[in-house]
Parts: structure tokens; sequence; C-alpha cells
């Protein structure tokens, strides 16, 4: 009685110190997801052409974490996308350093080589959700720009003095952008850059047990969120020698999933199509990414909306025809990976008119529901973004604050401007509609 009761208690014991890990582990190994290849130009799932219109999910790892998170709406997110067909989700890793009310806050690696585990425990949480729902993510590890920290607080981490915030009134966007190509060439910051690719790709989720090299719902990395040469032609040769190690290194570190740049496109590259190519025309790039900013780039005027929505329209296939064109020529295939549109007078209100955004998004989604049934190589979109079920805080006039809602506008964004709301029907009904009408 005695031996039986003491096994009665240690199998006990093992059932409840199995845990969250044990049951996912479970639960996700029963989930057949398909890996995301590529076959003649096309990406593949399982045997059949994977086309889609995905999301800008940016700051999912953040609402997935224990304990700053929130991981009832993170899940109630996740199934509302998937109800209208979204399984394709763009995701940043994380932030580095814990700046001011522009920029991500917590931040994953708040110092250089020091992690947040809350942030690791929330991507690995938010992956585990994703494959129960045979989701796939689009993983960028890096940022150009200053809102995540991204390249320039590694050079403040080594030496290189204050970033010169842009959006502080003392510093204009070319200092920002003449501090920032440096990273390129500075060689601790490199390092330290990779050895974080190598912390994050090596990583085993917690949740499911699965490596992350092995675990299927990735669909791709990306080396960072919009890189550019910087400035002037001649930064190209320092951003070429780090393209090409990071893509390099990403593919040994990880041979089971696709590479991607992260890259706008053309606009990345100074306005140059050849140098967009040839900086692409590498074995370790699986595809090629474009990113669309209708009222970024000047085509859309708040003052003339209907009219400059049609000239927008106009613009972005023109612009994603130039890219086409280079994707067939590289037999890649090619991803709107990021585009977006505001609301009527670019109003925060989630009352105010998506009648304009709307008419864009339909009009892009139009592109891809052509290019599945033609099995062309514009393979997917992710819009800018999906917030869900965000609370903005009106009595900051779109400011962003520390412990404030997390929505698909980033923090020195006003909040609500290019964000797609739980609550937004007519966008939604569109995107739903799009994914119907991708054919296999």
């Amino acid at each position: 009685m005695k031996i039986n009761k003491l096994i009665y208690i240690i199998v006990l014991a093992l059932i409840f110190s199995g845990c969250k890990s044990a049951q996912y582990k479970k639960t996700d190994r029963s989930v057949d997801i398909e890996q995301i290849t590529i076959e003649d130009s096309k990406f593949m799932k399982g045997d059949k052409p994977y086309y889609f219109v995905g999301a800008n999910y940016w700051y999912g790892p953040l609402i997935g974490a224990k304990n700053i998170g929130d991981r009832e709406r993170l899940i109630k997110e996740l199934d509302l996308m998937k109800s209208v067909g979204i399984d394709n989700l763009r995701i940043l890793v994380g932030a580095e350093g814990d700046g001011g009310d522009s920029r991500v806050h917590p931040a994953l690696q708040p110092e250089q080589g020091v992690y947040n585990e809350d942030l690791l425990d929330g991507l690995d949480f938010m992956m585990a959700e994703m494959r129960k729902r045979n989701m796939y993510a689009v993983l960028y590890l890096n940022n150009n720009w200053i809102w995540s920290g991204g390249m320039s607080e590694y050079l403040k981490w080594n030496g290189y003095g204050e970033v010169p915030n842009p959006f502080l009134e003392q510093y204009s966007w070319d200092e920002y952008m003449n501090y920032t190509k440096q990273f390129h060439s500075c060689e601790p910051c490199k390092e330290a850059y990779y050895d974080h690719l190598k912390f994050i790709i090596g990583r085993t989720n917690t949740y499911t047990g699965l490596k992350y090299t092995d675990d299927h719902t990735v669909m791709s990395w990306q080396v960072a969120n919009e890189p550019r040469v910087l400035v002037s032609p001649d930064h190209e040769e320092a951003f070429a020698g780090w393209l090409n190690k990071t893509v390099a290194l990403i593919k040994e570190l990880d041979p089971n999933h696709l590479v991607s740049t992260g890259t706008e496109g053309k606009h990345g590259f100074l306005q140059d199509m050849d140098m967009f190519e040839r900086l692409h025309t590498n074995k370790n790039i699986d595809y090629l990414a474009m990113h669309m900013w209708p009222k970024n780039w000047g085509w859309y005027d708040i003052n003339n909306e209907k009219e400059t929505t049609q000239l927008s329209i106009k613009n972005a296939y023109a612009y994603m025809d130039e890219h086409i064109v280079v994707a067939k020529r590289m037999n890649k295939p090619i991803v709107m990976s990021e585009f977006g549109f505001p609301r009527e007078k670019e109003s925060l209100s989630l009352d105010a008119s998506v009648e304009n955004r709307d008419v864009f998004y339909k009009a892009i989604a139009d592109r891809i529901i052509e290019s599945s049934i033609n099995k062309g190589v514009l393979a997917g979109l992710n819009f800018w973004g999906f917030a869900g079920y965000a609370k903005t805080n009106p009595s900051t006039n779109g400011k962003w604050i520390h412990g404030d809602d997390f929505s698909a506008d980033p923090p020195q964004e006003p909040q609500g401007l290019n964000s797609v709301f739980a609550s937004d029907v007519s966008t939604l009904e569109i995107i739903k509609q799009a994914n119907n009408s991708i054919t296999d």
C-alpha cells in the first residue's frame, strides 16, 4: 500500500509539473500544419500553391506575454483573423532598448544580450496558438526605424552616442538616416545582431517543445523591417556586405525555412530598381517583398480624397507591376508585405468612414485574386495592420503612452491612423471575400 501510494503521488506530481508545455506538446503535435516551400516561383502549401491576404501583427508577442500581456485578447484576435481567412501574420520578434513614448515598451532586449523572459514566453505562446489554428508567421528580426529600437539602438549600445530621434524637434530625418547607415559597417553592432539571430532562431518553444527551426508555423525569417540603402549610392557596398552575410547565416542556422529581406522594394533602394534586383540576386533570399504607403508617399491628399484614392490605386498598380517584372525575371515569388490607408480625413475615431480605405483595399485584393487564378508571382498581401480589440486613448490625441493598448500603428504614430479594428466590419468583409476567392 505504501508503495502504491508513493507511485500515485509521483504520478500526480509529474502531471502537474508537466504544466502548459506538456499540454501544448500533445495538442500541438497532433496538428497537421504543412511547411510553406517554393516551387517554380510559387509558394507551396503541401502540393498546392499558397496565395494569401494576411496581416501585420507586430505586437503579437507583447500581448502574448504571461505577465504584461493580454492573452484573452490575443486568442480572440487570432480567432477573428482566422474567421476571415487570415492565416499569415507578419510579426516583430521584439524591440531593442527601452526608450520614450515613441518607442515600443517593454523591449525584448532592453540591453544588448539581455532578454526579457516574459516577452520570450509571449513569443512562444503566440506561436503555439498560431500553430493550433494553422497560421503562419513571418518573423522580422530587426528594424531600420527607431520605433522598436532596431539598428540605431545597436549603434548606441556600441559607443556611437545618443540616437538622433527624428520625433524630437531638435533632430531631422537626415540626421537619423546618416546615423543609422553606420550600422552596416559597425563590426561590434553586427556581431551583437548575429548573436541575436543565433539566440532566437536556435530557440525551443517552451509550450510546444519544438525548435523554431523545426516548427512549420514559421513561414519565413526577415532580416529586418524595411532595411535600406541609406542617403546615397556609396552606402550600397556596406549594406550588401551586411545583407549577404545575414541571409547566409540565417540559412545556416535554419535551412528548413524561407528567408526574405523585409524591404519596401524600390523605395528602399534610392528609387533604383536595378539596385533592388542586384541586391536580391542571392540564392539565400527565397522571395521578394515590397511595401506600399499612399499617404506617406504623397499620393493621397486629405483635401481631395476620392480623386486621390483613385490616383493611389493607379500608382500602386504601377509600383507593383515594376516589382512583378523583376520577380518574374528572378523566378521568385513576391509579397506586398505592408500596405495601409487611413480613415476619412485621417480621423482617429472608430466612427469615421472607411469608404476610401475599403476602395483601396478592394483594388489591392483584386490583384492577388487575379494572380492566384493565373498562378502568378504575386503571392501574398499583408495589410497594415490588424488592431483587433485595442482601445485607443482619445485623451492623448492619438499619442501612445506606456501602458496603453498596442494597436497596429507603432508607438510614434497616431494610434488608429492605419489600424483595422474588430469593429471595421466592411474592411474585414473585403479581406474575407478575397481569401475566399483565392484559387489554389
